[in-house]
């Protein structure tokens, strides 16, 4: 049996599909697109074994279209060029990426002509949020789709499934009496699931029946089940744990937490990165001083590596939690892209033009601006807002000691403008 088990059950049309229900069940935007044969570029984001290459193999299937493989981890600018060359002279074609995340920002260039002049359809498939990892022009030219880590059900669903379409498992006689060690060890993961249990029944040699318990498939697994899986369900939710507890002000959770990342393998730069976005996010001006800190963290794990990262990883997650916490700057500028999207684009005021032409100056263009730096205190009250917005705050200081600062600051100035 040269090919695996997982790569032999690879289903071939969406109803043979378990898992992604939300992106490929009846009436579902992706389904939608591939029935209609109209199949936008696309980023597959999500973790390992959950169906980003299936997907894109059921596309290029259904829509019959020429379909070209590349991985990033041993293609580069010369292979995606090479491909391009050959879809020019196919209709729509089909460049599947596997790990584009590993593109550098010169090889997802060389995408970008062919992706928006329809030359090829582009499926990347990727593990880490495409937002850090993919470039934002070619981001803006492709969908992103989200997979979930399959769950329980669907982990279930497809060893009955492999156990009533595999030929070679339908050769032998096997009880599945207890799936609960294969679906942990799995962590949510399709493909590691069917290779597992292939493994099991190998293990069995010629014992009929063959039956599956916790027991034996932990024996043959030879591991405990994992209490970290960096692949898996436990990646998300220890990473949660681990922000919410910096969050929550107690180091003695954080540093628990980022053990357990540290045990089970986890990418240093993956923790710190969400460091550095919690610093900004929970703590903001309540403590500038923590955003320097973790992106120097984020640098310094780069430079340092393991296991000496761990000790900076600690410094700087200890030091976040205890530190003062505001989400004031998260929840501004949420809320101002709300009233954009409300609003839509509201004109400039035309004391805040810029006005670099005779023709705008008499236009009115900068006509009344008022130049901070020639009043008292460095501050003119004149109006930064459009009219339809004129006297809304959008930023709230929190209530801690640095913006306490903050608001006492901003209450002299705007007292007869802004509540603060």
């Amino acid at each position: 049996m040269p090919v695996p088990l997982a790569e032999r059950l690879r289903p071939h049309t969406l109803n043979e599909l378990i898992g992604q229900e939300h992106l490929t069940g009846e009436g579902s935007i992706l389904r939608k697109s591939i029935e209609q044969g109209k199949v936008p570029s696309m980023i597959l984001w999500g973790p390992p074994g959950v169906g980003k290459t299936t997907i894109a193999n059921i596309i290029a299937h259904t829509l019959d279209s020429p379909f070209y493989t590349l991985s990033a981890i041993s293609s580069g600018v010369k292979e995606v060029r090479e491909v391009i060359e050959l879809a020019k002279n196919q209709e729509k074609a089909i460049l599947f990426i596997d790990e584009i995340h590993r593109f550098n920002k010169s090889q997802q260039d060389a995408l970008l002509g062919a992706v928006e002049k329809g030359t090829i359809t582009l499926i990347g498939a990727t593990t880490e949020n495409p937002s850090f990892e993919v470039n934002s022009a070619l981001l803006s030219r492709s969908q992103v789709y989200v997979l979930k880590s399959l769950s329980e059900k669907a982990m279930t669903d497809l060893l009955e499934d492999a156990l009533q379409r595999d030929e070679w498992l339908q050769q032998q006689t096997i009880e599945l009496k207890e799936t609960a060690a294969l679906i942990r060890i799995s962590g949510g993961d399709g493909r590691k699931l069917l290779n597992l249990l292939e493994l099991v029944v190998q293990a069995a040699g010629n014992t009929s029946p063959i039956i599956i318990t916790d027991e034996f498939v932990m024996q043959v697994a030879q591991q405990k089940v994992a209490l970290y899986d960096k692949q898996g369900e436990q990646h998300y939710d220890i990473i949660s744990a681990f922000i919410k507890s910096i969050r929550g002000s107690d180091p003695n959770g954080a540093v628990y937490w980022l053990a357990r990342m540290l045990a089970g393998g986890e990418d240093i730069k993956f923790i710190a990165r969400r460091m550095v976005i919690l610093a900004s996010e929970d703590i903001g001006n309540a403590n500038p001083n923590a955003l320097l800190l973790a992106n120097a963290c984020f640098d310094a794990v780069n430079k340092i590596g393991n296991p000496e990262a761990r000790i900076i990883l600690s410094q700087c997650a200890v030091y976040l939690a205890g530190s003062a916490k505001s989400n004031a700057s998260y929840l501004a500028i949420d809320e101002a892209i709300a009233l954009v999207q409300q609003h839509g684009d509201l004109p400039v005021p035309f004391h805040l033009r810029n006005a670099p032409t005779k023709l705008m100056k008499e236009q009115g263009y900068s006509k009344g601006y008022q130049y901070s730096h020639d009043y008292a205190l460095n501050f003119s009250a004149q109006e930064y807002l459009p009219d339809a917005l004129s006297g809304r705050p959008i930023y709230k200081p929190g209530r801690n000691a640095r913006e306490e600062e903050i608001r006492k600051f901003l209450q002299q100035r705007w007292k007869d403008k802004y509540n603060y």
